[in-house]
C-alpha cells in the first residue's frame, strides 16, 4: 500500500469518527432534552401547574399560593361565628320539677313553681316512611242512579309507589353526593325502610333528568345573556371513551353539558358561546379565541406558570412579573373598595409600563435564536416553555390586564373550576359513565342544583319540586 492510499485510508476513518461523533453529540443533546422535560414533568405540582392537589402525592408537603398572613387558623376576632342557639318555640318542652322540699321533705305536688332555667336539646327524630292512602269513592247519583268515579291525581299511577321525597332523597345522594347506585338503596334502607333496587335509582335519575330538560335550556340562555361567564372544559370518560364535559357558569348560573370533542364544534352544538357577547373568564385554551366576546385569561393559571419558571427554571423575570400580577390585583381591589371600577390613568400606565418592562427583560433572557438553515424539520419550531409563555403574555396582554381596564372583571377562573370539580370526584369513583343517558342526567341534574345551591335554595325542597312537576324557578341577575 502506497503513501497516498495510507493517507486516503486514514482521512476516511477519520471522517467516519467525526460523523460518529456528531452523531453520539446529537444523540447525548437528544437525551439530556428528554431527561430535562422528564424532570421537568416531576417538578410540576399542583401549586405550580394545573394537577390537581390528589395527584401531588403523600410524599410532598402541600403549597399554596395564598400570601401567609401571619395569623392563626381559624375564626379571627369579630367573625360572628356559627353559635347554636335556642329557638324560641320548642317543639317539646320536658318539665324537670322537684318532688320535695330539699330541707324540710314537705311534698311539693300542686305546688305553682317558677321556670328559672332553660335549655334545649337539638335532634332528629327517628325518620320513617308516612304512607298517604288515596280511595277512589263510587257515587250513585239519587236522580239518574248513574254511577260516578272519583278521580286520582295524576302522580298516583300505581297500587304502591315512593313519592317525591323518597325519590328526591335517591337522586339528591346518588347525584350529588355521588354515591353509587347500591349503597343509595343500601343508606335509605337503613333511614327510612325503603326497599329499593339499583335500577329503580336509575329510573329516578331518567326521570328527573327528562323533567329537568327545559330548566337546563333557560340556564343556558340566562348564562348566554349575563354580563361575565366563566367557562372551562375537562375530560370525562362514556362508555369507556374519552369525551369532554363543558362548563359555562357564572356567580349564580351552572350549565354543564358534554360532548365528543374538545373544541369549536363542541362550542358549537352547546350553543352558549356563539350567543355570549359580555366578559369570558377562561384559560389560553384557543378555540374560544374564535368568539368575539371580550376575553379574559385566568391569572391563577399564569401565577402558576409563573411560579413554575421561577423556582424550577430559575427565571427571574417569571418571579417579578408574577409579584408584579399579585400587587396589581391588591391594588385594583383597593380601587374597587373606593367604588373606582377603572384605575386611574397615572397610576394604569405605571402598572401597565412595568409590565411591558419585565417581558422586555424576560425576551432578554431567552436563548438567540437558531441560525437560519439550521432547522431540521418543517413548519413551527418547538419552543421552550419560558418562550411559549412570554409570546402568550406578549400577544394576549390586552386579555391578560383586562381586569385593570374593569375591575368587575374576575382575576381568575376558579368558579367554573369548582363547578367542575365533582365531575373529577365522580369520575375517580366510578371511572366512566356507563351510557350517554347517564352523562346527560348528571349535566341536568348537576346544573339544576348547583345553580340552585348558588341561589340559597335547599336541595331536597328543589329535587321534590322536580318529582311533582315543578322544578324552582331560576332566578337571574347580569
Amino acid at each position: 500500500m502506497t503513501d497516498q492510499e495510507r493517507i486516503a485510508q486514514l482521512e476516511a476513518e477519520n471522517a467516519a469518527q467525526q460523523r460518529q461523533i456528531a452523531h453520539l453529540q446529537e444523540q447525548v443533546a437528544t437525551l439530556e432534552a428528554q431527561v430535562q422535560h422528564l424532570l421537568s414533568r416531576l417538578a410540576k405540582d399542583s401549586h405550580n401547574s394545573s394537577k390537581p392537589p390528589s395527584s401531588d402525592g403523600l410524599s410532598r408537603r402541600p403549597r399554596s399560593q395564598r400570601v401567609q398572613t401571619g395569623r392563626k387558623t381559624g375564626g379571627q376576632p369579630g367573625h360572628p361565628g356559627h353559635t347554636l342557639v335556642q329557638v324560641a318555640a320548642p317543639d317539646v318542652q320536658v318539665q324537670h320539677r322537684p318532688a320535695a322540699c330539699s330541707v324540710c321533705q314537705c311534698p311539693l305536688e300542686g305546688v305553682v313553681g317558677q321556670v328559672v332555667e332553660r335549655r334545649q336539646v337539638q335532634d332528629v327524630p327517628p325518620p320513617k316512611l308516612v304512607v298517604t292512602e288515596h280511595q277512589v269513592e263510587a257515587v250513585r247519583c239519587p236522580r239518574c242512579q248513574q254511577v260516578t268515579r272519583g278521580a286520582l291525581p295524576p302522580a298516583v299511577s300505581a297500587p304502591a309507589q315512593y313519592g317525591p321525597g323518597v325519590r328526591a332523597w335517591a337522586v339528591y345522594v346518588n347525584q350529588y353526593h355521588l354515591l353509587p347506585e347500591a349503597r343509595t338503596c343500601e343508606l335509605l334502607a337503613d333511614l327510612l325502610g325503603c326497599a329499593l333496587s339499583d335500577g329503580t335509582v336509575a329510573g329516578w335519575v331518567q326521570e328527573a333528568a327528562e323533567r329537568l330538560a327545559p330548566t337546563v335550556a333557560q340556564i343556558a340562555d340566562l348564562v348566554a345573556a349575563s354580563r361575565v361567564q366563566y367557562a372551562d372544559e375537562t375530560g370525562v370518560r362514556v362508555e369507556g371513551k374519552l369525551h369532554w364535559l363543558h362548563v359555562n357558569s357564572t356567580r349564580w348560573l351552572t350549565h354543564l353539558a358534554w360532548h365528543q370533542k374538545r373544541g369549536k364544534q363542541a362550542l358549537e352544538a352547546i350553543g352558549i358561546w356563539p350567543r355570549f357577547a359580555g366578559w369570558a373568564s377562561h384559560d389560553r385554551w384557543a378555540s374560544y379565541d374564535h368568539y368575539g366576546c371580550l376575553h379574559s385569561l385566568c391569572k391563577a393559571h399564569l401565577l402558576r406558570d409563573l411560579t413554575f419558571l421561577a423556582e424550577e427554571a430559575g427565571h427571574a423575570w417569571a418571579a417579578d412579573l408574577k409579584g408584579l400580577l399579585t400587587d396589581l390585583h391588591a391594588a385594583v381591589g383597593e380601587w374597587q373598595q373606593q367604588g373606582v371600577r377603572r384605575v386611574p390613568s397615572p397610576e394604569r400606565e405605571d402598572w401597565l409600563a412595568q409590565y411591558f418592562q419585565v417581558l422586555a427583560q424576560g425576551y432578554a433572557a431567552q436563548a438567540p435564536p437558531a441560525p437560519p438553515g439550521t432547522a431540521k424539520r418543517r413548519g413551527r419550531q418547538k419552543q421552550n416553555p419560558a418562550k411559549n409563555l412570554l409570546d402568550a403574555l406578549l400577544h394576549r396582554a390586552e386579555q391578560v390586564l383586562a381586569f385593570v381596564e374593569d375591575g368587575t372583571v374576575p382575576f381568575t377562573n376558579n368558579q367554573a373550576e369548582q363547578d367542575l370539580r365533582m365531575a373529577k370526584v365522580q369520575q375517580k369513583i366510578s371511572g366512566t359513565f356507563r351510557s350517554p343517558a347517564g352523562a346527560t342526567a348528571f349535566c341536568r341534574i348537576r346544573s339544576y342544583l348547583s345553580t340552585m345551591h348558588k341561589q340559597g335554595q335547599a336541595l331536597l325542597p328543589a329535587l321534590s319540586a322536580v318529582f311533582l312537576g315543578r322544578p324552582l324557578p331560576v332566578a337571574w341577575a347580569i
